[in-house]
């Protein structure tokens, strides 16, 4: 043991001496948090929308002020022509076209039910989606003060428009548990920080063996009592503690920057960063020992990682992934750590509630560190 803390003392002093390294171990992960935190996020605001107004009555101009009100959507343009709309459409312009059509208000009036058109630039996918949603949502409250004052409800074109008043009705009541402000900085905050304390630890830790052989100093180190096991932990150490300082001071700034509850145990989820480090550190170590240069350690540690992370939940949820992709993923040791850390703090759970993914953690910890000491075993002989 003594013979690891030497050798991951040195390792420290290395690091130290160093100034690229170090501002990019200490600084560049609480910048990139700070930054990520807001750029990644699942709102979608001020979304640009083109109006068709063919009915040009009080009823017509209202939902467009409701719509412009919501701070949802910005009214990038409005005419009575569709041939207009569908050429901002196409020039990317403007995401959404509302339509409403002539005598409007007339058929509210009359027959209780009127429709609107949306149509939307989908070619965005999911942001598509969302931009329908608050479309739809905007729509319905509005159909609601028509029914209150007695006129009726409408709905966009090919959806059912509400219920007429003295109709039967279903009264939903939602309540959102764990995030009940709805705020995605508090989903996306502790995934981001795990993600970036794993990248940069994993990639200079695969850099670390490589830059050792392209020194020459790696046959010096094999030829001293020093074991192999001895050797990928003091390797490992200092980039371990390093890895710790960087979660907690990444959810302090969680905490007091962006308002991320911590209702579970701080010291809960420090222990099982201490587990989940030993895996991504030895991931790095284990790259490191296969590779003959940095920039090989590079070019795996980056293949490796985009499959980490996309497969991770962090940005997509597991359950939406394909069967056979959300088996591979129980192999992934960041979907696990993302899962952990956003349970603890977001939902207050404990050690039995994290049980599972803490166990595979440990074992793949065990696992991965074992195949670096094994594999470096070959390379030292």
């Amino acid at each position: 043991m003594r013979r690891a803390l030497i050798l991951a003392w040195t390792e420290v002093l290395h690091v130290v001496r160093d100034r690229a390294t170090l501002a990019q171990v200490l600084l560049i992960p609480f910048i990139q948090l700070l930054v990520l935190a807001n750029a990644a996020t699942f709102e979608i605001r001020d979304t640009p929308l083109y109006v068709v107004d063919q009915d040009h009555t009080s009823v017509s101009r209202g939902l467009v002020t409701r719509f412009a009100a919501s701070g949802d959507f910005r009214i990038a343009g409005a005419s009575a022509s569709p041939e207009l709309a569908n050429e901002r459409l196409l020039a990317g312009d403007v995401t959404m076209v509302l339509t409403i059509p002539r005598e409007f208000e007339r058929n509210l009036v009359r027959t209780h039910s009127g429709v609107v058109q949306l149509v939307v630039n989908a070619e965005k996918g999911m942001a598509a989606g969302i931009v329908q949603f608050y479309a739809s949502r905007i729509l319905t409250r509005y159909a609601e003060e028509l029914g209150a004052a007695g006129t009726t409800g409408l709905a966009p074109s090919g959806v059912e428009p509400p219920p007429r008043p003295g109709a039967p009705r279903v009264d939903v009541r939602t309540r959102a548990w764990y995030n009940p402000s709805l705020d995605y900085r508090h989903y996306m905050v502790p995934g981001i920080l795990v993600a970036l304390v794993t990248l940069i630890g994993t990639l200079l830790t695969a850099q670390n063996i490589a830059r050792e052989k392209e020194l020459g100093t790696l046959e010096q180190l094999n030829v001293t009592p020093i074991t192999r096991a001895q050797f990928i932990a003091g390797k490992l150490l200092p980039f371990w503690f390093l890895g710790m300082f960087e979660l907690a001071g990444g959810l302090v700034i969680g905490r007091l920057v962006f308002g991320v509850p911590v209702l579970g145990s701080p010291l809960l989820l420090l222990a099982v960063a201490a587990v989940y480090l030993v895996a991504a550190l030895g991931t790095g170590l284990w790259i490191s020992t296969i590779v003959e240069t940095q920039q090989q350690a590079m070019f795996v540690t980056f293949f490796i990682m985009m499959i980490y992370l996309l497969m991770s939940g962090l940005f997509t949820p597991i359950d939406s992934m394909p069967r056979w992709v959300q088996v591979v993923a129980e192999f992934n040791p960041v979907r696990h750590f993302v899962g952990i850390s956003r349970a603890v703090l977001v939902k207050g759970a404990t050690l039995r509630d994290i049980q599972r993914p803490f166990i595979i953690l440990a074992v793949f910890a065990a696992a991965v560190f074992t195949l670096a000491v094994r594999q470096y075993s070959k390379r030292a002989t």
